[in-house]
């Protein structure tokens, strides 16, 4: 089984963080008071794609990481 390096774990943990404000940001802008703006329906509609990317970043840096060990 392989050990992988602390330090290449932890430069994915902005991306992780960014996951996370994102959804919480998402669910904030769900509240009824937001409901007639045409900003929050569009943010609302980029969320998905925005997670997205994010997981293609980090599978990218998990790639490259995984060839830089061997």
């Amino acid at each position: 089984m392989k050990t992988h390096s602390k330090r290449k774990e932890l430069i994915m943990l902005p991306l992780l963080l960014v996951a996370i404000l994102l959804c919480i940001g998402g669910h904030f802008i769900l509240q009824p008071s937001f409901q007639e703006s045409n900003i929050a329906e569009y943010s609302l509609a980029a969320l998905p794609f925005l997670l997205f990317a994010i997981v293609i970043i980090a599978i990218r840096m998990a790639i490259k990481a995984e060839q830089q060990e061997e």
